[in-house]
């Protein structure tokens, strides 16, 4: 271990580099004119980083305790910024109150190649010249039509082959000539966050590492890049070609009337880097996805208006006049005519048809079949962002971890000390944590009981208030059902509030080493209670209500009150209102949050930071980029947008078959939520440091865990909740024209229930005798509804595991680029140059060429007696390597 530590102080030699004002420090010359404001006073050094803190104004210099301490690691990060090479300036901005301090951070050439090389940046090799479309552009081409959804949005992002950077091999990359080109804005910014927090300012040993630990301890109060200028097209007109990133994003992404329009996810790419990229190419995808199944639901919904008109059981119910009298519905209810109910019969047919069931089989195959496309679209763009070969590197501990742990150990990695929590403490932790989402999901299913005693109870009051209005009195159930959907709406989103917090606290207190440790935690226990919270009460109302009854004489009863049954047009339509109400009205909800809330905490940042200011529009025009940045909002990052989205994929594949308009209204939410979104982040967020990503994380085996609950859902929904396996069995046992079909699904009450009433006779929906026993017919149609269940997820699953083998993952086109570039790679690291001239063999020869070697990342040791030039830099990355083999 001791020769490792060596290799690390030795390291840390390498980049405390000679920084003159005679150099070039990386400014892009092609968007000079159009960022000439992100720059040192000097007008040419290039800001990369911005640094922040506030004080209050008079504060004493000598002041003791906290702020003390604060200051004197604030000073001490930023000397050790200066000694690894980087260029600062700063500046204050005085108010009433207080000033806040800005630095501004640059990194010279020779810092950054050097970091460029350490972190694995890739570096372009050749222009790749096949265009990039997508399949609807190349279907259209064929027949000689345009898209009516692309758009030529300026500036394309050209797309390269490229392999990791190597210092030594320099002139062989594309554009090495010119090194104010060389690196890409967002690969300046990752250089510089990958110095920053790296960087200590204080103990190794206690953690005190890092630009999120100074954030968290409240020493600066942000840090964050630069966006490029103002997203606001110029009031002169000027050519296409000379707007910024951030404008082009805003006129031909965020803007509402570019709605219709495929997103530029390479412009995105670009701005925001690659996993930003790829929840809007995700959620765009998806969207598209929504297109053919929304059509196909409006369909079925519209075959029941047809279906309704000619459907006989509905003829017959509603002829039926007093033929059917029916059991009370209630304790105090009174008897009622089956065909008062006609008009909410006929609804509940618009979702309870044949057509349903093809739309559940539709579903899901469409959605076992959209995850199938979307790795291979994944893939496309991973290659196409260089994320393919994208290495799991040693994530550095969490600031809070590295706060709050109780001891230390050695890396094994990195041979450094760090922060270390004991496992067998973490997993009683995580198993306490396991414990409260069992207590949170019995409290779900307590406000479920509630809300299911709330609508028995509210039904018997209207009844009671309003028993001389017939209307009413026969409508109570379906009032007190509906204003019980709104109240249910409103408990899961206090419910979704109060645990995302406790999810929160307890993920933090179970101390996951990692940041990406800690996510995919905290993710699974979210997913885990909304899975419950919001799906609870539709598989209540699909599976068990109206199943436990019971009969006239003998009811039962939950807590003294007579058990729940279905609404006069069945479970299915019941379901539909619930389901509409929860996902709509969540939609809704959280448009309007997402809408305007932002908005107003941008607006009260702006007072607050410029409180005197009386024309704030004007004035913010001349602001300073860093201050103008710092008055937006910090990016709360993708988990509240892939949850949301998530979620209503739930709705819409396992719920289907009551509501077949689901995929509409998803559909035009989606519509909705990426302008949305991509308002928030050229607008309204501070600008993100790009992190680069391979797919959608843990989001997906989530996705393909409710892909396999929507095909069984929808298999026991159409089995058992549906009328469609009753009617299919009446019309090939009795009838084939399903005469009869409503006295069939109707029992007479018992005699002894009869002589109670008034010898009044009544019927109740059921296949019983009249004793109150099953029929034989009830055990044939159970069986035939469980044969039907099996036949049902079988045949999806068959072809799912079809479709897996038939569609590769990765396209055949994209394999072909990856063997291309591995070869090209292979000739530009290639030691002997002749190499470069050779031709390719065979696809081993292309594919065995060392691309991903790696330089070491362990935490900057410090030697402030030293120092070191760039001379010595060939000689010390030798060590480095040799070290590693």
């Amino acid at each position: 271990m001791k020769s490792r530590g060596d290799k690390i102080e030795d390291s840390s030699t390498l980049i405390a580099m000679e920084t003159t004002s005679e150099i070039n420090y990386g400014s892009t010359t092609k968007k000079a004119a159009t960022q000439d404001r992100n720059v040192f006073s000097d007008g040419k050094t290039r800001i990369d980083f911005v640094l922040v803190w506030e004080e209050l104004r008079g504060a004493n210099e000598n002041d003791t305790g906290n702020s003390a301490t604060q200051r004197k690691w604030r000073e001490q990060f930023l000397s050790r910024l200066r000694q690894v090479g980087l260029l600062q300036e700063q500046r204050v901005v005085s108010q009433v109150r207080r000033k806040i301090n800005f630095v501004l951070l640059s990194a010279p050439w020779n810092v950054l190649c050097y970091y460029a090389e350490e972190i694995s940046l890739r570096a372009p090799l050749q222009v790749v010249t096949i265009p990039i479309t997508n399949w609807s552009e190349r279907f259209l081409s064929k027949l000689s039509l345009s898209s009516p959804l692309s758009q030529n949005v300026p500036n394309q992002p050209p797309d390269y082959y490229t392999c990791q950077f190597r210092t030594n091999k320099l002139e062989r990359f594309l554009g090495s000539d010119n090194k104010e080109t060389f690196f890409k804005t967002t690969q300046r910014h990752k250089v510089l966050y990958e110095i920053l927090a790296r960087t200590p300012y204080g103990s190794v040993n206690r953690g005190e590492v890092g630009i999120d630990r100074l954030i968290s301890e409240e020493v600066f109060t942000a840090a964050y890049p630069l966006h490029e200028g103002d997203y606001r097209m110029p009031d002169d007109p000027v050519p296409l070609k000379s707007l910024v990133l951030r404008q082009i994003l805003h006129e031909y992404w965020s803007k509402w009337s570019c709605w219709r329009r495929y997103q530029p996810l390479d412009h995105i790419r670009e701005y925001f880097g690659e996993k930003i990229a790829l929840y809007f190419a995700w959620i765009g995808f998806y969207t598209a996805w929504l297109l053919p199944a929304s059509l196909i639901g409006t369909l079925v919904f519209l075959l029941g208006f047809v279906l309704v008109s000619s459907d006989v059981p509905a003829k017959e119910l509603c002829e039926s006049k007093d033929s059917f009298i029916m059991c009370p519905l209630c304790d105090i209810c009174s008897t009622w005519n089956y065909s008062s109910i006609c008009f909410t019969y006929k609804a509940g047919l618009l979702f309870d048809n044949w057509g349903t069931v093809f739309l559940s089989f539709f579903m899901s195959l469409w959605a076992v079949t959209f995850l199938e496309y979307w790795k291979r679209t994944c893939s496309t763009l991973s290659h196409r962002w260089d994320c393919t070969d994208l290495e799991d590197i040693e994530e550095r501990p969490r600031p809070e971890f590295s706060a709050m742990a109780p001891m230390t150990t050695r890396n094994p990695i990195t041979g450094a000390e760090e922060p270390y929590f004991p496992e067998n403490k973490r997993f009683r932790r995580t198993v306490t944590g396991c414990m409260v989402i069992i207590v949170m999901v019995a409290v779900v299913l307590m406000f479920l009981i509630a809300i299911i005693l709330y609508r028995t109870i509210i039904s018997v009051v209207i009844y009671k208030t309003v028993r001389t209005n017939s209307f009413f009195g026969i409508s109570a159930v379906t009032i007190a059902s509906l204003s019980g959907s709104v109240l249910n709406l409103l408990v899961i989103l206090m419910l979704s509030k109060i645990y995302t917090t406790l999810a929160d606290i307890l993920t933090r207190w179970e101390m996951h080493r990692t940041q990406t440790k800690y996510e995919d935690m905290f993710i699974l226990k979210v997913f885990i209670f909304q899975f419950v919270n919001f799906y609870s009460t539709p598989v209540y109302i699909a599976f068990f209500k109206g199943r436990f009854v019971g009969y006239p004489g003998m009811y039962k009863t939950l807590f003294g009150i007579r058990n729940e049954d279905c609404g006069v047009g069945g479970c299915l339509i019941d379901l539909a209102q619930e389901l509409l109400v929860i996902m709509v009205g969540k939609q809704i909800i959280n448009n309007i949050e997402e809408f305007v809330s932002p908005k107003v905490k941008v607006w009260w940042q702006r007072n607050k930071m410029h409180p005197l200011l009386t024309n704030k529009a004007q004035t913010m025009m001349n602001v300073s980029p860093w201050e103008a940045d710092y008055d937006l909002l910090v990016c709360e990052g993708l988990f509240g947008e892939y949850l949301e989205m998530v979620l209503q994929f739930g709705f819409i594949t396992i719920f289907v078959a009551a509501c077949p308009l689901a995929p509409l209204f998803a559909l035009m939410n989606n519509w909705v939520e990426i302008r949305l979104d991509a308002q928030k982040f050229v607008t309204q967020y501070r600008r993100p440091v790009v992190e680069r990503a391979q797919n959608i994380g843990i989001w997906f085996p989530i996705l393909q865990f409710i892909t396999h609950i929507a095909v069984i859902s929808n298999a026991f929904l159409i089995a058992f909740t549906s009328s469609f396996v009753p009617r299919l069995y009446y019309r090939y046992t009795r009838n084939s024209t399903l005469s009869g079909f409503v006295n069939f699904t109707l029992s007479t009450a018992p005699e002894s229930y009869i002589q109670q009433h008034h010898n009044i006779s009544c019927r109740y929906r059921g296949i019983k005798d009249e004793k109150g026993d099953h029929l034989p017919e009830f055990y044939e149609l159970l069986v035939i509804r469980l044969s039907c269940v099996i036949i049902f997820e079988h045949v999806v699953f068959f072809i799912h595991r079809l479709i897996d083998l038939i569609v590769p993952d990765i396209p055949e086109d994209v394999e072909l680029k990856m063997k291309r570039e591995h070869y090209m790679a292979k000739q530009a690291l290639a030691e002997n140059k002749a190499l470069g001239k050779t031709s390719i063999a065979n696809d081993k020869d292309v594919v065995s060429g060392d691309m991903h070697h790696r330089g070491s990342r362990g935490l900057i040791q410090w030697n402030d007696s030293q120092s070191p030039s760039l001379k010595k830099v060939p000689k010390k990355r030798k060590s480095i390597m040799q070290l590693q083999t």
